[in-house]
């Protein structure tokens, strides 16, 4: 059961929601304190949990269909880890979720409570804003996104021209990283009856979309002030490795899973330079005041 859970919280994907958290609140507060240490913890793992554990549950049929899915790139729970999946979910959140609101104001309540709303409402039946077609895609940004925006949030940060165009092109490159992921997935959603932004445009009309919307999540960054401006190009990565399926059918957009599977690790490497961009960035402001 405990091997279960972790592969439902998808390990590979840990970072992608604990680093924005722990770099915009390290960066604006440079503190090592209480409020980094449990936030870091809880978007590391019980969120992922949360997010990836409730929509395996809620996937479940369609998911046993999907030749992609039982690995890395989404568990297939057995019915019996249903049920311990979402109070799992429930049970490891709730303590973190608690103690950030008490070390934290309203401002930040507001964000969590969006952040938890969208990991909620992406895959429960009732809303299940993962089969509405676009808003599959800004929902599934924003879990990425409000991690950022809650760490901001928590450090007491006032918003600035610059921090609203680095969250702005944030919440774009997310929006392009989902649709390019529901590329791959057109022939299996469309036979479980599953809406998605690729099942409504099509396989080739997601990936040109996807490209288009990098393209601006970096055109967003260079009107950033140096050096920050140097993060419009972590975008190419991205945008060369969806290119080779600009014009890929559906009936052959399961060949897109390639493009996928390089994104999962392109993530690291951009997450690196990433890095030094913040420690360059932070050097430079230092160095000008």
């Amino acid at each position: 059961m405990i091997r279960e859970l972790v592969l439902a919280s998808r390990p590979v994907s840990w970072i992608n929601t604990a680093y924005p958290f722990a770099a915009a609140y390290l960066v604006t507060t440079g503190r090592i304190d209480a409020p980094l240490i449990v936030g870091t913890v809880f978007f590391l793992i019980p969120y992922n949990l949360a997010m990836y554990g409730i929509n395996d549950v809620f996937d479940y049929e369609s998911d046993l269909a999907n030749p992609r899915k039982g690995g890395a790139e989404g568990a297939v729970l057995t019915r019996e880890a249903h049920a311990v999946t979402l109070r799992a979910a429930v049970l490891l959140s709730t303590p973190f979720v608690i103690t950030l609101i008490a070390l934290s104001g309203p401002w930040s309540w507001g964000v969590l409570t969006i952040s938890l709303f969208a990991v909620v409402a992406y895959s429960v039946p009732g809303l299940r804003l993962k089969e509405r077609p676009f808003l599959d895609s800004l929902t599934s940004s924003v879990h990425f996104v409000s991690p950022a925006v809650f760490g901001l949030a928590l450090a007491g940060a006032s918003p600035t021209p610059a921090s609203t165009l680095t969250v702005a092109a944030f919440l774009l490159w997310g929006i392009a990283s989902h649709a390019f992921g529901a590329v791959q997935d057109v022939v299996p959603d469309r036979a479980a009856g599953i809406s998605s932004i690729a099942t409504a445009i099509g396989a080739r009309w997601t990936v040109r979309l996807a490209i288009g919307v990098w393209v601006t999540a970096g055109l967003v960054m260079l009107l950033l002030g140096w050096p920050g401006r140097l993060a419009a190009f972590l975008v190419v990565p991205y945008i060369a490795l969806a290119m080779p399926y600009w014009s890929v059918s559906d009936a052959d957009s399961a060949r897109a899973n390639r493009g996928w599977k390089r994104f999962l690790w392109v993530n690291y490497v951009v997450g690196f330079f990433v890095t030094v961009l913040l420690i360059v960035s932070s050097w430079h402001g230092s160095s000008t005041s």
